[in-house]
């Protein structure tokens, strides 16, 4: 039955005198079924078909190489796949607009074509004909059949446009360097005889040269060294400006403008390759996946998502880097880092054990649940914030920077068991900084509390906490009343404050914070030179992690109140507040020392929820920032496994083991040693 559709099929065809109708009745016949492999079994059925009728194969070829010469390729050879120069807020605008308002189409034009021969069926791309896409397939077929004269115009059409396209492409490429948030990344750029520039020059010579060949066929091909170089420096240029924009800040229109940069980039060397190609063979092969490509990104011509994930992959990389910078400080890998950090978060629990009673009195003055939602906030994010001014460490602020720090390594590479070695040793490292920095919290903050809760008892004659206060804090830590999956929402909240942490460090940059407040004119009447430099540069480098507490603070503080408006049981539970709570009600409620162990086991469950979730979240986002992945997770788990063998103390302390070395690695080790001092000698 298919046999007979795709002999009707072609006979229709080849009966037909424009080309547009023709596409549109081939690509709907191939594309009436949902099925994948049905529209494969049609596919090859009609190229059978085709090859047996050759006489109707060449004039259904004649036709569509004829009306191809009648449109006009230079505006998608232009646009298609290159970002618009309207900016990302203006592009991204018109494509919801377009959405909703489509504009009407101009079918002189290839661009438009793409969109009226698909709009009802889509890009179905996936449909594979013996190893080649369906369209490479018929296109081979066509090409393969069309008579000379249909084909040769066509080429000569494809010459002119895409060199018109080219004289564009090297004008843009040119004028995007004077663009201000490139010559704020690179000062270079000023230079008039930049790679952009240079290479817009050699186009141009390019062009005149092709031109004057079409005209004079006897003329030597277009030497292209000196334009392969200039390619070179221009993608050379591109990586500096991305470098320095993940350094020095970037916003979602430089990541747009950096796109764009690229992908012009590109498409000329797609071009360039096109005009200059000698043989008949290679044009064609060349015109086929240049069009393969435009079919491509003609899918996404509209398509928001694609939009946004190009450009913000720069800002989110930024973003990583920022925090990754940071994320060093909170790794211990010896033992006096690993003390600095214990005495460092030993700090912030004196601080917490003194929130959690402010929090507590808070919620004894029985306000409304607003004003104890902001009460609360701001408990928790001037105090987030004082901790951090006095240098102290909160645990759980931790896995968004060190998460930060694992995907920088990831990036680097991973290739060979040496670098799941160095992986697995960073991963323990982590996990290890991460709980001393717990038990530097929970420790203090336990003591703190039972001390303070003692002073009152001493003072007063009677308990910090009544007898409902104790009961609610010791239900507050237990798993079956929600502990864990209210410590997940804290952990959820302290990866965004790491992401908000890290965005408004990436501003800082961006704007070049510094600077601006060390010539702010205020500032220059009211501090001298030296004052004004200092806060200039503490505020800078400090800017992000103030906000980022601060908000993280906020967050905690109006969860509840959110759970309150939704009638839903919203709340978190953090770690050092649930100890410091725990020593409050251990000597309110004069619990034993079993009931405390207990209760104590229950606020390290949270603390480890806490840490693994928002250490999980932030790894992920991290990895994506970045364009990449742990790519062998099975040989990195075992690489963690086999060290956690090897010195199971390292999992929470930094001890070195002394490593056994047997007589014959010895013996090799020598020999090594010694081959190695005769080379140096030599």
């Amino acid at each position: 039955m298919d046999k007979l559709n795709a002999l009707m099929l072609v006979r229709s065809l080849a009966t037909e005198k424009d080309g547009l109708p023709l596409v549109k009745q081939l690509i709907s016949w191939l594309h009436e079924s949902r099925f994948s492999f049905e529209r494969n079994k049609r596919s090859r059925k009609l190229l059978e078909t085709l090859q047996q009728h050759p006489e109707e194969g060449q004039k259904i070829a004649d036709t569509l190489f004829t009306w191809l010469c009648s449109v006009h390729l230079y505006p998608a050879l232009v646009s298609l796949g290159v970002f618009s120069r309207r900016g990302f807020f203006r592009e991204l605008s018109s494509r919801l607009y377009e959405k909703v308002m489509p504009a009407p189409r101009d079918l002189t034009e290839l661009k438009d074509v793409l969109a009226e021969v698909f709009k009802e069926i889509g890009f179905a791309d996936e449909e594979v004909i013996e190893g080649q896409s369906q369209f490479a397939a018929f296109s081979e077929y066509f090409l393969s059949v069309v008579s000379p004269e249909p084909l040769q115009h066509f080429e000569l059409h494809l010459h002119e446009e895409a060199l018109c396209a080219l004289e564009m492409l090297s004008v843009w490429i040119a004028a995007e360097e004077m663009e201000p948030d490139l010559m704020r990344l690179d000062k270079r750029l000023n230079n008039i005889d930049s790679a952009f520039i240079a290479l817009h020059r050699e186009l141009n010579l390019l062009v005149v040269h092709a031109r004057k060949r079409q005209q004079q066929p006897e003329l030597a091909a277009y030497d292209c060294a000196h334009y392969q170089v200039m390619v070179a420096q221009c993608y050379e240029q591109i990586d500096r400006l991305r470098r320095r924009a993940a350094a020095a800040g970037s916003t979602v229109a430089v990541a747009h403008l950096l796109e764009r940069l690229e992908q012009t980039l590109s498409r000329i060397e797609q071009l360039v390759t096109l005009i200059t190609a000698e043989q008949a063979a290679s044009l064609r092969q060349l015109s086929l996946q240049l069009s393969e490509q435009l079919l491509d990104t003609s899918r996404e011509k509209k398509s928001v998502r694609a939009l946004w994930r190009s450009s913000t992959q720069l800002l989110s990389k930024s973003i990583s880097v920022n925090k990754s910078s940071h994320g060093e400080h909170y790794i211990a890998r010896d033992k006096s880092q690993y003390l600095g950090l214990i005495a460092s978060a030993a700090g912030a629990g004196v601080i917490i054990a003194c929130m959690a009673l402010l929090k507590i009195y808070i919620e004894s003055l029985a306000l409304s649940a607003f004003n104890n939602a902001v009460l609360v906030s701001l408990n928790y994010g001037l105090g987030f914030v004082l901790i951090h001014i006095l240098g102290l460490t909160v645990a759980t602020k931790q896995p968004a920077m060190t998460a930060a720090s694992f995907a920088a390594e990831v990036e680097k590479g991973e290739n060979g068991r040496a670098a799941h070695k160095k992986l697995a040793s960073l991963l323990l490292d982590v996990n290890r900084s991460q709980w001393a920095a717990v038990w530097g919290n929970v420790s203090v903050a336990v003591l703190t509390a039972s001390a303070i809760a003692l002073a009152f008892w001493f003072w007063q004659g009677k308990p910090l906490l009544d007898e409902n206060a104790v009961t609610y804090q010791l239900q507050a830590v237990s798993p079956w009343h929600g502990s864990l999956f209210f410590a997940a929402i804290a952990g959820i909240w302290l990866f965004c404050s790491g992401i908000i942490a890290g965005f408004f460090e990436n501003r800082a940059n961006y704007l070049d914070f510094r600077l601006r407040l060390y010539h702010h004119p205020v500032l220059k009447r009211l501090l001298p030179d030296r004052a004004r430099q200092a806060f200039a540069n503490y505020w800078h480098d400090n800017y992000g992690a103030f906000a980022g507490n601060f908000i993280f603070g906020i967050l905690l503080g109006m969860t509840g109140y959110l759970g309150h408006l939704l009638g839903l049981p919203l709340d978190i539970r953090h770690v050092a507040f649930a100890s410091a709570n725990l020593g409050y009600s251990t000597v309110s409620g004069e619990l034993g020392p079993f009931s405390f162990l207990f209760y104590l086991v229950m606020v390290l469950l949270i603390g480890f929820v806490n840490l693994w979730v928002s250490f999980t979240l932030a790894l992920t986002v991290a990895l994506r920032a970045r364009g990449t992945r742990i790519g062998k997770f099975s040989a990195l788990l075992k690489s963690v496994l086999e060290q956690i063998k090897q010195n199971p103390l390292n999992l929470f302390f930094p001890v070195v083991m002394a490593v056994r070395v047997s007589p014959t690695s010895k013996k090799t080790e020598d020999t090594v040693a010694k081959t190695e001092d005769k080379t140096q000698t030599g």
